[in-house]
């Protein structure tokens, strides 16, 4: 049974956003597709992790970090997209930092976690 949380539903909405973000990438121009790839693959696992126990090290906490980094790298590295592109990275990027921050216990948001 599925105990449905805040964090679970920023969780996936985070996950969801970078996944739809990394096929939108994918489809589109092939300047940074190594890292759509990783995009969708760990917010593939970020959603997986959610909802299942996965070993230790690969928690969701480990899966949102990991996705962290690269859409910090998405959004740095220069690339021919359009142009409301990144909009959809920073508003993946910020959600995340959410989940980052709730998971780790640096941020303490009432009726989340």
């Amino acid at each position: 049974m599925i105990t449905l949380s805040w964090l679970i539903i920023v969780t996936v909405l985070a996950a969801g956003l970078a996944l739809a973000d990394g096929i939108i990438r994918l489809r589109g121009s092939r300047n940074n597709s190594i890292l759509a790839i990783a995009e969708v693959a760990v917010a593939a696992l970020m959603l997986v992790s959610a909802f299942t126990a996965l070993p230790a090290p690969f928690t969701t906490f480990f899966f949102a970090l990991a996705l962290e980094a690269v859409l910090v790298l998405l959004l740095v590295l220069p690339g021919r997209g359009r142009k409301g592109a990144p909009t959809l990275i920073i508003i993946a990027l910020v959600v995340n930092t959410v989940v980052v921050l709730t998971s780790a216990g640096w941020l303490q948001i009432p009726g989340m976690g």
